[in-house]
Parts: structure tokens; C-alpha cells; sequence
């Protein structure tokens, strides 16, 4: 299929982040595919910004926990060359003690945050090359740089979604294929009710909305910021965060001889 329109892909689209992507990018000009389990929403959705922004609206229902579903995107962005953006945005977060997770649900995590994101961004970026052309956004979390107690899998998942999509963007850095990773604080969603949390887990002042967490997160884009904390002022602090982590990968790489207080 052939056609010059670019058009985004956009999972967990039914709500919260993925909507307010939708909703965004629609107006920036994109046509939509929006990827979720709920048909019903997804078909509401489409048939608005239809309406309100007169863009191609598509909606492709699938749980991306099953394979066959899972498949069935990959096969959309490898088969099409109108696609020009993919959004991972669909996540899980199984949030309990370790001692109290639901080993089903926690199996569930893994397979959302980190094999469909990973078979989806491998799907887009292969497409994306062969074009020179494409931009990827995975969705991480500040969690991903603090290890959390109640959020064991939840945390690991998320530093996996950060390194690969940095491993991603330093392979297409010579390329004009972008890869975009965005570390969210709190945010005001379904996200903590799907997890089984009633009650607030953050102070209200810490809490952004979805809205504002995308509009951040897409100027950061026309920034060429290729990694966004959507509420950090000073940017310098993760450049200090960056730099120490390097020369501690420095320092870890010297030498195959063990340290001194080991003998």
C-alpha cells in the first residue's frame, strides 16, 4: 500500500496517554491506526477525530498480550509504507509487593511492556530504514531510574523500555529514522485503577494530565530531545546523570581483574 499521508500508529489508544496522542497528532496533521483491546472506544474515538479534524481514522482491535494479535500489528507496520510514526504507548503495571503479585498479571506486564514493545519498535524501526524516513516514541517511565518496592516488575520493565529504545536511537543515529523515549511522572489516567489502586499514590501536585504529558512530550520531539522527562527544568541534571553513568561504565570496563577488596 502506497500513499504519501503520514500516518501514526498509536497503541493502548483507548484511553489516557494514548488518546491524548490521538487527539494531538490528529491535529497536527497525521492520519491515525489506533491499536487497544476496547472496540467499542476505539470506534467512539475514531469517529470524532474524524469529524473534528477531517484526518483517516483506523482502528485495529488487539490484545497485545496475545500473540496472534501481537502479530497481526507487526504485519501492519511492516506491510505498509504510509506509516511514519508508531507510538508504544500500551502498558501494564501489576502493581503489589512481590510477595502479593498475581504471578498471571505480572506474566501479563512482561509480555505488554516489553515483548509487544520490542517486536513492534523492531517492526517499525526495520520499516523506518528502509525508508530513511520514521519516528518512534516508547513509553517509559521515571521508575525506570528508581527501583520500587510494590513495583518490582512494573520498574524492570520500564528500564528495559529505556535502554533499548537507547540502544535503538545510537543504531539509527547516522539515519534520519528518530527514536524518541519519554519518562512520565505520575499522571492522571485509567493506568493506577487498571492496576488495582483505588486510592492516590502521589501527592495531586505531582500529577500531570494526559493532555499536558503529550503536549510536553511532542514539543520535546520538535526539540530533538530523544529522551524527554516531561516536568525537568534543568536539563542539565540528566546530562550529569548521563555523564556519571558513563564514566562508571568507564570504570567497570577496564580491567578483567578483580577489585582489591575482593582478595
Amino acid at each position: 500500500m502506497t500513499s504519501n499521508a503520514r500516518t501514526a500508529v498509536i497503541t493502548g489508544a483507548s484511553s489516557g496517554i494514548g488518546t491524548a496522542y490521538a487527539e494531538q497528532l490528529a491535529r497536527r496533521g497525521s492520519n491515525l491506526i489506533l491499536v487497544a483491546r476496547r472496540k467499542d472506544r476505539l470506534e467512539a474515538l475514531a469517529a470524532k477525530l474524524a469529524k473534528e479534524t477531517s484526518r483517516k481514522v483506523e482502528v485495529h482491535v488487539a490484545d497485545l498480550a496475545k500473540p496472534e494479535d501481537l502479530r497481526s500489528v507487526e504485519k501492519l507496520l511492516s506491510d505498509r509504507d504510509d506509516i511514519d510514526l508508531l507510538v508504544n504507548n500500551a502498558g501494564l503495571g501489576a502493581l503489589a509487593p512481590a510477595v502479593q503479585a498475581n504471578a498471571d498479571a505480572v506474566e501479563n506486564l512482561v509480555l505488554v511492556n516489553v515483548v509487544a514493545l520490542t517486536r513492534l519498535s523492531l517492526a517499525a524501526v526495520r520499516s523506518f530504514q528502509k525508508r530513511n524516513n520514521g519516528t518512534l516514541i516508547n513509553i517509559a517511565s521515571v521508575i525506570a531510574l528508581a527501583p520500587t518496592p510494590g513495583g518490582a516488575a512494573y520498574s524492570g520493565s520500564k528500564a528495559y523500555v529505556l535502554n533499548f529504545s537507547r540502544s535503538l536511537e545510537l543504531e539509527c543515529a547516522k539515519t534520519d529514522v528518530a527514536v524518541q523515549t519519554i519518562l512520565p511522572g505520575p499522571v492522571h489516567s485509567e493506568f493506577f485503577e487498571q492496576s488495582g489502586i483505588t486510592k492516590p499514590m502521589f501527592p495531586e501536585h505531582l500529577y500531570m494530565t494526559a493532555d499536558q504529558l503529550v503536549a510536553t512530550s511532542l514539543r520535546a520531539l520538535d526539540l530533538k530531545e530523544s529522551v524527554c522527562f516531561p516536568t525537568l527544568a534543568d536539563t542539565g541534571l540528566w546530562e550529569e546523570y548521563d555523564g556519571a553513568r558513563k564514566k562508571f561504565a568507564k570504570a567497570i570496563t577496564t580491567t578483567g581483574v578483580p577489585a582489591p577488596r575482593y582478595s
